[in-house]
């Protein structure tokens, strides 16, 4: 018999950003005894305290910064990926941004497209977290970053991520993938049904979800 989930929310924290349920139907990657299915991508400091994922990646298109990494730890009520570069930043202050991660409680680590087996190297022999590596292109040289250290791989190819899982989970039959699911439920599914073990979402900004919330506002003036 199917059994009913409760669902217990206080008087003020009536709506939080919710994961499309269809998430769940992916195996999930298993870290330190936890399973993560879905990880909201955003570095937003309030809708980071507001969502219901499983996890949050903290990549952005900046120079990787310890103030914003420890802003993102203190609101997180969940483990956090976090991102030291691997573009512009590379090498050895990759690595101490990592091995800073680390200390303040990031479950993984995550590097971009560019990065280096070196530097993956770098960032292996200081850390003890998972690494994450950013999957862009069909062309990625994923072997060599397996090599390096590489312990997840993370599909961000646009139009194509579908593709490319199909591509990396025939190659390697065992490795961990996460990947965009896309903005609906059938890309979600798409994307599980290649081979993702654990899918990432991009919530819709603070802009948009205080439009709304003004727009409900206004309709209740009106009564």
């Amino acid at each position: 018999m199917k059994q009913i989930v409760p669902s217990v929310k206080s008087e003020l924290r009536q709506e939080i950003v919710e994961i499309p349920s269809v998430i769940n139907q992916c195996s999930g990657i298993e870290i330190y005894g936890r399973n993560i299915k879905s990880v909201i991508f955003t570095t937003d400091i309030a809708i980071i305290a507001n969502n219901n994922a499983d996890a949050v990646l903290a990549v952005y298109p900046f120079t990787p910064s310890t103030a914003v990494l420890k802003g993102i730890m203190l609101v997180s009520q969940v483990p956090v990926f976090a991102g030291v570069g691997g573009g512009l930043t590379t090498g050895q202050r990759s690595a101490n941004m990592s091995l800073f991660s680390e200390a303040e409680g990031a479950m993984s680590v995550v590097v971009n497209g560019p990065t280096s087996p070196e530097t993956i190297r770098k960032i292996n022999r200081v850390v003890d977290v998972p690494i994450v590596y950013t999957v862009v292109t069909e062309t990625a040289d994923i072997a060599s970053r397996l090599a390096a250290g590489v312990d997840i791989l993370n599909v961000s190819g646009g139009l194509k991520t579908v593709e490319i899982v199909q591509k990396i989970r025939k190659a390697y039959p065992d490795i961990p993938i996460m990947a965009t699911g896309g903005p609906t439920d059938q890309t979600i599914l798409e994307v599980i049904a290649a081979g993702a073990n654990a899918v990432t979402y991009t919530p819709p900004s603070n802009g948009e979800i205080f439009k709304k919330k003004m727009e409900k506002y206004r309709e209740e003036v009106k009564k």
